[in-house]
């Protein structure tokens, strides 16, 4: 047996069942890893970009909301100062959030309002509970369509389509919320206010804050809202699929990357790129209780509060095509609440990336796993090779 209590052989099946996802043509390369007590596995298969380069373990990929637990230990860390408090409102750092009003109908026209129950808190943005989000049902919805116009709810990641914080936050005060403060989960857009409350606490970019704070102490040198010059080299070209043909086509590419300079709009909810063995720090990180080699990030206490399920069951409904029926949403991440799959391990926590990533630390298993593959999901439900790369994962445990 392994120090990790990891069998080889299995391991060994993983790799053949990840390899056969990149010869089906779903996606061009991929690179996984299982660490387990101390023991860490990591196998990169296929090509960079189809036809291209081999897939590297340096290899940099754009892991969209695999940001989001980035910024929410950004966020506690400025708990831990003092300089935010969870249950205060968020008005006095974003004043062009203050007087909310909310839509009496979600789909109602945008001046038909009543007034916010009450103000929009850090702990409202943490849980995505802000009031405002994707709308994940179909319909003509003209708040939805205001968002987009004003580029406040883009979809999938594209960092050159934002204006600078303090516009964007200008434009988000502009539109009547969609639902009362703390009433309803709603995806992604609480995380890329809690981005600006974050610089304006700290008083710097997000991006200095996130890099001296946390990538710096970890040693995440690979990670970042753009690359430099010099590393473009090693950055998957990223694809999506076409629903009428099903192949792969480019959704982003290396020279004319959106992510080749730095954006007017770092993007807390998922903008991130990043490598393997960065992100195991951070994976690894939080498993420790906040704590990595000699640098203490964060506290147990305050690991232990944003890994704790913070949704009703009424909100726990609403977010069923992001979480499941087995997953709650602690902050900036999700934690499994009970067990109905081989890996579905209860306290078991992370997020994914819809372009195509996927991470969780497990306290029970002593577990970090990451699967970073260069193709967008097609939907918030997860596809085959999510399922698989897990279910492996955990086969390969062996004591």
């Amino acid at each position: 047996m392994s120090p990790g209590g990891l069998s080889r052989a299995r391991l060994g099946r993983m790799k053949d069942v990840m390899a056969g996802h990149v010869e089906c043509g779903g996606v061009s390369g991929l690179v996984t890893l299982v660490s387990r007590r101390g023991e860490t596995h990591v196998d990169a298969i296929g090509r960079k970009a189809v036809g291209g380069d081999p897939m590297r373990r340096d290899t940099i990929f754009r892991i969209a909301s695999m940001t989001k637990p980035v910024a929410a230990v950004a966020a506690m860390i400025l708990v831990e100062e003092c300089r935010l408090r969870l249950d205060e409102p968020v008005d006095r750092l974003l004043p062009e959030l203050t007087d909310r009003r909310v839509l009496k109908r979600l789909d109602g026209p945008l001046d038909e309002t009543e007034p916010a129950n009450r103000a929009i808190t850090l702990r409202d943005l943490l849980t995505l509970r802000m009031g405002f989000g994707h709308i994940m049902k179909p319909g003509a919805y003209p708040i939805q369509k205001a968002a987009g116009d004003r580029h406040i709810l883009s979809g999938p990641p594209k960092p050159q389509t934002r204006p600078d914080p303090d516009e964007w936050i200008r434009r988000v005060g502009a539109l009547p919320l969609m639902h009362q403060p703390g009433e309803a989960w709603m995806y992604d857009l609480g995380l890329d206010v809690l981005g600006v409350l974050i610089a304006r606490a700290a008083d710097q970019p997000l991006e200095t804050f996130f890099r001296e704070r946390i990538f710096e102490p970890l040693g995440m040198k690979d990670t970042g809202f753009s690359l430099p010059a010099e590393k473009l080299d090693r950055l998957a070209t990223c694809y999506q699929t076409d629903p009428e043909t099903g192949m792969l086509e480019i959704y982003d590419g290396i020279d004319d990357s959106q992510w080749s300079r730095p954006p007017a709009f770092p993007s807390a909810a998922g903008g991130l790129v990043s490598t393997i063995d960065d992100y195991l720090a951070f994976g690894r990180m939080m498993l420790n209780n906040g704590k990595h080699g000699r640098e203490q990030i964060l506290s147990r206490p305050s690991v232990e509060l944003m890994t704790t399920d913070q949704l009703t069951a009424e909100q726990k409904a609403c977010a069923r095509i992001f979480l499941g029926d087995n997953r709650g949403w602690g902050f900036g991440l999700s934690i499994v609440t009970w067990r109905n799959d081989l890996s579905a391990v209860p306290g078991r926590f992370g997020w994914d990336g819809g372009l195509g990533t996927s991470w969780a630390s497990d306290p029970k298993e002593d577990m970090v796993a990451i699967l970073l593959t260069q193709s967008a999901w097609t939907s918030p439900s997860p596809p085959g090779i999510y399922h698989d790369f897990w279910t492996s994962a955990y086969q390969a445990i062996d004591d």
